[in-house]
């Protein structure tokens, strides 16, 4: 609520900021066109006083007018992917596999393979050469 600048107190006031933008705005249209209205007499100066009063309570979901356009305005202008821990998500950069691999002829078949397999320690089936890292 506005109704006092520096030792100068409004009259009519206090007013809403809102109420102030339709002052303002309203006063600058009506002076730009003139020429349209003024057969009409004092009716549009009444209608823009009437709006001046309509919107001292005005609020969109709660919120202030001004409030509310400056979040409509945040939701329209931000990255579509949001934000996280204040940052603008983004996909992570492709990474391409460095490894390598070597395909080897099959080995035959031994009798040995063939026959029912017996259940051998673990370090049999390890490659020869290789040490534990545990």
């Amino acid at each position: 609520m506005l109704g006092k600048l520096g030792d100068w107190t409004m009259p009519f006031g206090p007013y809403t900021p809102a109420q102030l933008v339709v002052l303002g705005g309203g006063a600058f249209v009506l002076i730009q066109t003139f020429s349209w209205w003024s057969w009409a007499g004092p009716v549009p100066v009444v209608a823009w006083l009437v709006s001046v009063w309509a919107v001292r309570g005005a609020q969109i979901a709660g919120q202030n007018p001004f409030t509310a356009i400056l979040g409509v305005l945040v939701v329209l202008t931000r990255h579509p992917a949001g934000r996280i821990g204040g940052r603008t998500a983004r996909d992570k950069q492709h990474s391409y596999f460095g490894g390598q691999f070597i395909i080897e002829p099959a080995r035959a078949a031994t009798p040995a393979a063939a026959a029912p397999a017996q259940r051998r320690p673990l370090r049999e089936w390890r490659r020869p050469g290789r040490r534990r890292a545990w």
